[in-house]
């Protein structure tokens, strides 16, 4: 109501912050400091608050961050929350808005009182389960059989792709993003250069996966250019990148040849992490290999302990006969 139309309300003083520049902007201050990744869909929950706050939807950066309150951030979680959100993307809002709050503080618009008092807004509780599939190995193999199959220059791209997605636990993004000269085919060593959050890793291309990028490279050739490129109709490589989507329809054909049921890109890093804890390896290690900033996420990524659940409860034995057997 007016309670949480109180930011769209401006003083002289406010009209002439929004008219400032960006450098005085503290939701743009804010969203500069993200990575590039982050900043699109970081920009689309500031377009949801504005509209709860009665602000424009196009351009949230309008609105008089300035003056953001404590009943303004109380009201939001609230209504974020009665509207079914899941709790990380109500947490993820907060997360922003205390950003833009620390933003407004360090531009002398904020006092250090109010920052406290948003910052005293909690975060949502719950979980809810976590999205996403991780591959079983006879999915995995199915996969490279279709690719394998393939004779063209796009089998051999797909079947790398999936090495790497796989074994690296890349993010679509930084797969996409990878150049030629990432990789060292002497030492295995793959610079993953364009991660997220700016936080650069090396991961080791090994095993099978070496030996599907070989036979990738062996059709690409030597050029300059993105790791993976584009492949025409005609299955022959051709100059420039994959984008996001070319990479999810790649892999969208592939399952439907090898018969798996739809994975994305994120379910092979998923399947990576799983399968990487299920061997032994420790936490903290594959935390680096998948460039996550805390082994709690890494956790999140496990999709074990749907296995161990099953396993346990088929230790129980009901004593039930099945009436068609009674009545035989």
């Amino acid at each position: 109501g007016g309670n949480m139309r109180a930011l769209a309300l401006s003083d002289s003083r406010e009209l002439e912050l929004v008219g400032a520049p960006a450098s005085r902007n503290p939701a743009a201050v804010y969203l500069s400091a993200l990575a590039p990744t982050g900043r699109a869909g970081m920009l689309s929950r500031l377009r949801k608050v504005a509209v709860i706050l009665g602000g424009p939807d196009t351009d949230p950066l309008a609105l008089p961050w300035h003056t953001l309150r404590y009943e303004h951030v109380a009201a939001i979680r609230a209504r974020l929350e009665a509207e079914g959100l899941a709790p990380a993307t109500v947490n993820l809002t907060l997360a922003a808005l205390r950003g833009i709050a620390k933003a407004a503080f360090g531009l002398g618009l904020l006092d250090a009182d109010a920052l406290e008092r948003i910052r005293q807004v909690k975060p949502v509780r719950g979980e809810r389960l976590p999205a996403g599939r991780a591959l079983s190995a006879g999915e995995l193999a199915a996969l490279m059989g279709a690719c394998a199959n393939d004779p063209t220059a796009a089998g051999a791209r797909d079947g790398a792709i999936l090495a790497m997605l796989y074994t690296c636990g890349l993010r679509r993004s930084e797969l996409v993003a990878l150049p030629l000269e990432a990789y060292n085919p002497e030492t295995g060593e793959l610079r993953v250069l364009k991660a997220k959050g700016g936080k650069q890793r090396i991961v080791y291309v090994d095993n099978g996966a070496a030996a599907a990028l070989r036979d990738w490279l062996e059709v690409r050739g030597t050029e300059p250019g993105p790791l993976f490129t584009a492949v025409n109709r005609g299955g022959r490589v051709v100059a420039g990148g994959m984008s996001g989507q070319a990479l999810y329809a790649a892999l969208r054909k592939r399952a439907e040849q090898a018969g798996v049921a739809a994975f994305t890109p994120h379910d092979l890093r998923r399947t990576c992490v799983s399968d990487l804890l299920d061997a032994g390896a420790d936490v903290v290690t594959v935390q680096h290999i998948a460039g996550h900033s805390s082994p709690l996420t890494t956790a999140r990524y496990d999709r074990r302990p749907d296995a161990a659940k099953r396993k346990a409860q088929n230790l129980l034995h009901v004593p039930y006969r099945s009436r068609r057997l009674a009545a035989a």
